[in-house]
């Protein structure tokens, strides 16, 4: 509780590649967790693993949250966003799945912000035309169904995406740091996505005018 003294343990342990805390509580263990989300700069991603009821605090108090399913019993697994029977298997968790989830969730909200912009600008173009008279481009009707159609071709891709083969992203483990570093998702690709709208939406008003 006192913030001199952790001010202190958050520097050390940042200087360190790795740290064992031996006779900890579930609590303590929560406390560290909450520590160094908190504290650390940059922001980390924390991620707790468990397998009984005594890393319950932990992983609750980790943004992600992993359960190994074993002889303690079933409440880390309960209370965790994922669950694993082998601790050997968070490494393919997190370096396979983790990484093409993160890249397929990524694709998936840059899409929907330039279909949503796209569809957008072409009616702020079309108030110009009409003289502001608030005549609709699009029927109700039309607008849906460019969002139900143009929806299956990114579902696919926020499904089934894979821009590495498995074994390749378990050999080369620094290609995680996509996701660790937030590099798919930020103001950056989002600024790309809707320039590009705009040049889009721009090039079709010209070609329909």
């Amino acid at each position: 509780e006192n913030s001199a003294l952790s001010s202190t343990l958050l520097n050390l342990v940042q200087g360190c590649g790795a740290v064992i805390a031996c006779r900890v509580s579930p609590l303590q263990k929560a406390q560290l967790v909450r520590l160094v989300r908190e504290g650390a700069s940059p922001a980390p991603v924390t991620l707790s693993v468990g397998d009984g009821a005594n890393d319950v605090p932990m992983i609750q108090e980790a943004q992600v949250g992993v359960g190994i399913a074993g002889r303690e019993g079933r409440q880390a697994v309960n209370n965790s966003d994922f669950a694993i029977g082998q601790f050997s298997h968070i490494q393919r968790l997190l370096l396979v799945h983790g990484r093409w989830n993160y890249r397929r969730a990524c694709k998936f909200t840059l899409f929907t912000f330039w279909r949503n912009a796209f569809q957008v600008l072409m009616i702020f173009y079309y108030t110009f035309c009409c003289g502001f008279s608030g005549t609709v481009l699009f029927e109700d009707w039309i607008r849906l169904s460019f969002n139900f159609l143009c929806s299956f071709p990114i579902m696919a891709t926020g499904c089934f995406d894979q821009d590495l083969m498995d074994t390749t992203a378990l050999q080369n483990p620094s290609t995680y740091i996509f996701g660790r570093e937030g590099r798919d998702l930020r103001v950056g690709t989002i600024l790309e996505s809707l320039i590009l709208a705009v040049l889009h939406s721009l090039l079709l008003a010209c070609i329909l005018a």
